[in-house]
C-alpha cells in the first residue's frame, strides 16, 4: 500500500507513512497546472474544490478533508490506487528508466478530470508551464465560479461554449482561443461525449479527441494519460523526441508498452531536470 494509516488530526486527514509522493515533482512536473507552493503547503482546486496539502515527517497532510472525501475524489485523483513499489520495480527492468525512477523517487500520475484536462493541453502548445498556468487563471478567475474557500472552479463546457475568441482576449491565449470554443461546443452538444468516452477503448477515444480543433496527437495522448487514465499512451512533445532520439533509436522498448505514460512521465522530469 502507499500509506501506512488514515488518522485524523481536528478536520485534517493523515496519510501516515506516504510512500512514493513527492509533491514538488508530482504537482510541478507538468502534467497538472492549478497548484501552487507557498513555505512547503501546496494549494490547488480539482473537482470543484480547493484543497490544501502538505508533508511532514513521511505523513501527507490533506487540509480541511474527510476520510469520505478522500475516498470518493483524492485518492483516485493521487493515484494511490496503484502500487507504486511493484511499478517501479517492473519498470526498473529498463535501465535508461531505472535511471528516471531514482532522479523523481516521489513522481507519480494525477488523474485529473478529462474536460479540464483537454482545455489545459490545448492551451499548453508552444507554451512554457508558467504561461499556461497563468492562462488557465485567467480562464478560471473570468468565466468560473467563485468558491467559499477562495479560487474559481474550471469553467464548464456549457459556459465556453456561449463565448467567442473576443472574449478570451484577457487571457492571451492567442489562436488557442478559437481552439478552446470549439472543444467547449463539442463536449456541451455532446458530439464528444466525455462521460461516454470513458468507458470507450483507447482507439476510440483518440479518434473523438483528434475530431477537436486544435487537437493533435500529442494533445491528445496528453489528455488519454492524465485525463483517462490510458497508461499505455506515450505523449511526445520536443522533450520525449530529444530522449527517444538519443536513448531509443530503434523505438520504445516493448517491455514497458503497458505503462509507456507512465514511463513518459518519469522521462520527461528527466531529460527537463537533469
Amino acid at each position: 500500500m502507499n500509506y501506512k494509516s488514515i488518522e485524523r488530526n481536528h478536520q485534517d486527514l493523515i496519510l501516515t507513512k506516504i510512500n512514493h509522493f513527492d509533491l514538488a515533482q508530482t504537482l510541478d512536473c507538468g502534467q497538472a497546472f492549478r497548484w501552487n507552493e507557498i513555505g512547503g503547503t501546496y494549494s490547488g482546486i480539482a473537482h470543484g474544490r480547493r484543497i490544501e496539502l502538505l508533508i511532514e515527517n513521511d505523513n501527507l497532510i490533506i487540509k480541511n478533508c474527510t476520510e469520505e472525501e478522500f475516498n470518493s475524489t483524492w485518492k483516485h485523483y493521487f493515484d494511490l490506487n496503484r502500487d507504486y513499489t511493484a511499478l517501479r520495480i517492473q519498470l526498473s527492468e529498463e535501465e535508461n528508466i531505472k535511471k528516471a525512477l531514482a532522479f523523481s523517487p516521489g513522481l507519480r500520475l494525477i488523474n485529473q478530470d478529462p474536460w479540464e484536462t483537454l482545455v489545459s493541453f490545448i492551451l499548453s502548445q508552444n507554451a512554457n508551464i508558467p504561461r499556461i498556468k497563468k492562462m488557465i487563471l485567467g480562464l478560471c478567475e473570468a468565466f468560473g465560479e467563485a468558491l467559499p474557500c477562495g479560487g474559481y472552479t474550471f469553467p464548464t463546457p456549457e459556459k465556453i461554449a456561449t463565448l467567442n475568441p473576443d472574449d478570451l482576449l484577457p487571457i492571451k491565449c492567442g489562436y488557442r482561443a478559437s481552439y478552446i470554443i470549439d472543444a467547449a461546443s463539442q463536449v456541451a452538444n455532446g458530439h464528444v461525449d466525455i462521460r461516454m468516452l470513458n468507458s470507450q477503448p483507447t482507439f476510440v477515444v483518440r479518434q473523438a479527441l483528434l475530431g477537436i480543433r486544435g487537437v493533435g496527437p500529442k494533445v491528445a495522448d496528453c489528455v488519454l494519460l492524465y485525463g483517462f487514465g490510458r497508461i499505455e499512451c506515450y505523449p511526445v512533445d520536443v522533450w520525449i523526441k530529444r530522449i527517444t532520439k538519443e536513448l531509443y533509436p530503434d523505438g520504445f522498448p516493448e517491455i514497458l508498452n503497458a505503462q509507456a505514460g507512465i514511463a513518459q512521465l518519469f522521462l520527461f522530469q528527466y531529460v527537463r531536470k537533469r
